[in-house]
């Protein structure tokens, strides 16, 4: 019978192990952000080219802003993309989680 090394360890524990959880969260942190931001320009009824021009951007990089695969976006863009919805970004630094 084979044994299986990550058998009853947590999913973060497997993606350390892998050494790729820092770069699984920060995707997942993306995309949450991306969703997040699109629902809001919904609940507003705010199209691209109106969140560009809020934004003194161009729709191109609003369609890059809310792509959850596109995780090259800076802060300056989610700060410039809060502020246009009348909201503020958060960012906080903590201890991981203990298991």
């Amino acid at each position: 019978m084979a044994t299986h090394k990550n058998i009853g360890s947590d999913f973060d524990s497997f993606l350390t192990e892998e050494g790729i959880l820092g770069e699984v969260e920060a995707t997942a942190a993306k995309r949450i952000l991306a969703y997040q931001i699109h629902q809001e320009m919904e609940n507003q009824r705010l199209t691209k080219t109106e969140m560009a021009a809020k934004m003194h951007t161009s729709r191109a990089a609003v369609n890059r802003l809310l792509d959850p695969q596109n995780t090259a976006v800076t802060l300056k863009t989610l700060e410039q993309a809060t502020a246009a919805l009348g909201k503020r970004l958060r960012i906080i630094i903590e201890d991981p989680v203990k298991t």
